[in-house]
């Protein structure tokens, strides 16, 4: 079977393609059409020239609609006194000790948010449905709708939801109980706003993508989720929010295969790129998934693999704050201009541009990108490349930390996957900060996340909100998570289901926050639950390598920085595998 994983990241395209022949990569720098970029990379990597059979893509689309706010104009209906439930928000303040911080705008503004008459509880109906009461959203390109206590009985919100279809046939209707059905009004709203806002934009794209696809010849694009998995071109438009973290999601489903391979269930996937970095835990051979997080300031509550961004990148830039303090990031040369060295017209330095200074760049990129020491030396200036190095390495440093300290962790009982184009020239030094003994870098570092696309397993997920003593529930799901919490909490832990829930749940309630209450009430919120079918085997074969720090190791489309006191071999899969000498 030939298949073909592509990913669109902030500077590179990245394509991996594996067939009877074994893994071809590619490399190319990304348009400002992403779909563009996609065919670019295909022909690339050769896949014009075999029969693709199947065709996988992570995109960030829909991350940069919704960072940038380019989404669509958007309405938003909500049962009648609730208009405002998106600007009232939580009570929380936007930064604990900055009083003058305020909360992101929201993506509607008051004069489209618009109230139907209606109100359920959980008894029943407390006020029927009155669909002369709905307002016309006016000219609107989506409509979110979100009603009371839907996530229970969807009845009047798929009415309302159905009439607006017919009355604005072209716009973008989503409704709460088809997008997020949970507890939790303010942000089961926000997620169901985010998906309407993104829907126009990211269809509009994968349809341009379809088309240009077609006429390179390749079969449609399954896109991966935000979950870790893929699903089908219309599945994946009808939903958009659920595509938000779609490339990062792939780079920790390459890094959990890789260290799976390896020999290491426990592992940190650290993904070093051109404009951002992203880490995330990977327990049990698994990477971890949250239901909850924020993007852009703004609550998404969807399945979702528990992925930490900070805006640290080989292309972060690096300059002086005003009261001469030495910044790097979050701002990026991006693909276009790019660092200095890259001499594509860029002059502010960058991080790579101090690494190239340092000795732990090659002369040429892979991609043919001829690197100019002569303009990274003029960029920086009297800036100290090592100190560069040093202020990004603490950036990504407390990152790493997010992932596994602060979720009670030991970071030493794991090994750092590397990978993005840079991640390999800072790994060694991360992983002895935080007690690392192990790094993984895999023979396709630089294009992990397309690998991981190449290899992923379809994935649908589903909740069933419950909201109930865990005792007076029925027969549960053999497989999936439960939403526990004692009762009277305000928030809950994910726990795989099985046997002996009620004791996991006390011994993860005691490894999280140090203790447990055996004897108090559980209460099961939710149930989650997710439809796979496999993804294909990938062989990962590399070459057969000795290194001996300090050394430069060459790898596909990245480089790796091997320190002193560092050493290591590739396995059977072309995995480096990095341990301490001293």
């Amino acid at each position: 079977m030939t298949v073909l994983g592509i990913d669109v990241g902030g500077t590179f395209t990245d394509a991996v393609l594996v067939g009877p022949d074994g893994v071809r990569t590619a490399k190319v720098p990304t348009a400002r059409q992403q779909e563009e970029s996609v065919v670019a990379a295909a022909r690339a990597v050769g896949a014009s020239a075999v029969d693709v059979e199947r065709f996988t893509h992570g995109t960030t689309v829909a991350t940069n609609a919704l960072l940038e706010r380019r989404g669509a104009r958007t309405a938003f209906v909500a049962t009648e006194g609730f208009e405002h439930l998106l600007h009232l928000r939580r009570q929380d303040r936007a930064h604990l000790y900055r009083l003058c911080a305020e909360h992101p705008e929201p993506l509607v503004p008051l004069e489209r948010c618009h109230g139907v008459r209606e109100r359920l509880v959980p008894g029943g109906v407390l006020t029927p449905l009155d669909l002369a009461t709905l307002p016309s959203p006016g000219d609107v390109e989506a409509i979110a709708v979100c009603l009371l206590h839907a996530y229970d009985d969807p009845t009047h919100e798929r009415a309302v939801a159905e009439e607006l279809r017919r009355r604005h046939p072209d716009a973008h209707v989503v409704a709460s109980h088809e997008s997020a059905p949970e507890i939790r009004e303010y942000e089961r709203a926000s997620t169901t706003t985010v998906d309407a806002y993104l829907g126009p934009v990211l269809g509009g794209y994968l349809r341009r993508l379809r088309a240009a696809g077609t006429g390179a010849g390749l079969p449609e694009p399954l896109v991966m989720r935000s979950s870790g998995g893929v699903v089908t071109l219309d599945e994946a438009a009808a939903h958009a929010a659920w595509a938000l973290l779609s490339g990062p999601a792939a780079g920790a489903v390459g890094a959990a295969l890789v260290a799976r391979r390896a020999g290491y269930p426990d592992a940190i996937a650290f993904d070093m790129g051109g404009t951002s970095t992203d880490v995330c835990a990977i327990v049990g051979g698994e990477a971890r998934r949250e239901s909850l997080r924020d993007v852009g300031g703004l609550p998404v509550r969807l399945p979702t693999i528990a992925i930490h961004t900070v805006g640290a990148g080989g292309g972060s830039i690096v300059r002086r704050d005003a009261g001469g303090a030495l910044r790097v990031g979050p701002e990026s040369a991006g693909a276009i201009p790019g660092p200095a060295c890259y001499g594509r017209g860029g002059t502010l330095p960058t991080v790579t541009d101090a690494s190239l200074l340092l000795g732990r760049l090659p002369a040429e990129l892979p991609g043919g990108i001829a690197l100019d020491r002569d303009a990274a030396a003029a960029a920086l200036g009297e800036i100290d490349p090592s100190a560069v190095v040093e202020i990004v390495n603490a950036e990504m440093l407390r990152a790493l930390r997010v992932v596994s300290v602060e979720q009670g962790l030991d970071p030493r009982d794991f090994a750092l996957v590397a990978f993005g184009g840079a991640g390999p020239l800072h790994a060694c030094a991360l992983a002895e900060e935080l007690g690392l003994a192990s790094v993984l870098v895999p023979a396709a570092a630089g294009v992990l996340s397309a690998l991981g696309l190449a290899a992923c397993d379809e994935r649908r997920d589903a909740v069933q909100p419950v909201v109930a003593p865990l005792d007076g529930v029925g027969d549960l799901p053999a497989e999936g998570e439960a939403d526990l919490r004692y009762v009277g909490q305000s928030f809950e832990l994910t726990v795989p289901l099985g046997p002996d829930l009620a004791a996991r749940f006390h011994d993860a309630h005691e490894e999280r926050y140090g203790y447990a209450d055996r004897q108090r009430t559980i209460e099961l919120v939710a149930v989650r639950t997710a439809r796979v079918a496999s993804g294909p085997e990938v062989a990962l074969g590399g070459r057969r390598i000795t290194v001996q720090g300090p050394e430069l190791v060459t790898l596909e489309g990245a480089t790796c920085w091997v320190p002193e006191g560092w050493a290591g071999a590739t396995d059977a899969d072309g995995t480096l595998r990095l341990e301490r000498t001293r």
